[in-house]
């Protein structure tokens, strides 16, 4: 039990639980950073998240492989991604409405096609033992980091460096700012926000297989608490910066982990009002953010919420 730490249990508890947690949001958020880049915002990756982790822990139960669950979800997000583009690229249509709808389409689809795997189990992706160190399990237990977490810090860092240093990530830049100097570059705008989608839709479904296939670590109806919806906010707060994505997420994450925390040391009046501190912080985000006389430093310039 975290209890016997005493008062040290809980930011030991904490620190495990950011780590555990924040990781749908670090996939998601990276995934519609690259999407908002482009100039196109994709509130449907809620719907993403929750399909990629119906169609990840399906395969892992039918193949037996953990990564082959992980892949087919990114697949599905590709899918949803370039469903989502296409649609988006045709004349008068809202980006934020096309989201929604998407979102509503991954979650049914996701419900109706994921009842046979309720009850199955299926395999957990690996996690590395960074707690040896310590005798202690409750400090074992929060540093027992799985794979993913480590392959988001560093496709946070990649992308960061992609953004800055690269053609493709200086494309993106251009086509998100303005569309008209992308034109006169001879880019193609409408293609390139759609492969951006895409591959946002790829960072998502990951996030998803995350969430069925190690924490919590099944599959059910309930598995997302909103991770796709909060990390728009995420990247709001980020400023549309990888790396900024990254501590944003294990702030989200935290924040999460709060009421298991307090629960785990032995609080047991009013720790349940923490578990909301999640959606508390996204709304004291949007409200920190919006303003009617300012625009939104880092925002590119074609995202719809700029306009």
């Amino acid at each position: 039990m975290a209890g016997d730490l005493g008062l040290w249990g809980i930011p030991v508890a904490i620190v495990g639980g950011a780590i555990r947690v924040s990781t749908p949001f670090l996939f998601v958020s990276l995934g519609e950073v690259l999407t908002e880049r482009s100039g196109r915002i994709n509130l449907g990756l809620e719907g993403t998240l929750v399909f990629g982790a119906m169609a990840g822990y399906g395969t892992a139960v039918l193949t037996g492989s953990a990564w082959a669950g992980v892949l087919v979800a990114a697949l599905a997000g590709v899918v949803f991604g370039l469903v989502h583009g296409i649609i988006c690229s045709l004349p008068k249509v809202n980006d934020i409405a096309v989201g929604i709808a998407m979102m509503l389409l991954g979650s049914g689809l996701a419900f109706y096609f994921g009842k046979p795997f309720i009850q199955p189990t299926a395999p957990d992706l690996p996690a590395i033992a960074l707690g040896g160190w310590s005798d202690l399990p409750q400090v074992q237990a929060a540093l027992n980091v799985n794979v993913l977490f480590l392959i988001g810090l560093a496709l946070a860092l990649v992308m960061a460096w992609m953004f800055r240093s690269t053609k493709v990530g200086l494309t993106l830049r251009v086509v998100g700012d303005s569309t008209d100097a992308a034109r006169a570059m001879g880019l193609r705008p409408a293609v390139i926000r759609t492969l951006a989608t895409a591959a946002g839709g790829a960072f998502a479904g990951v996030g998803g297989a995350y969430l069925s296939l190690y924490y919590p670590g099944s599959w059910n109806e309930a598995i997302s608490s909103g991770q796709g919806l909060m990390a728009v906010a995420l990247v709001i707060f980020a400023r549309w910066n990888p790396v900024a994505c990254f501590w944003a997420a294990l702030l989200f994450g935290g924040a999460g982990a709060l009421g298991p925390a307090l629960q785990s040391v032995g609080v047991t009046k009013g720790y349940y009002l923490f578990y909301a501190a999640p959606y508390v912080l996204t709304l004291g985000v949007l409200i920190a953010t919006s303003s009617t006389t300012r625009a939104l430093s880092g925002a590119p310039g074609e995202l719809s919420i700029t306009k």
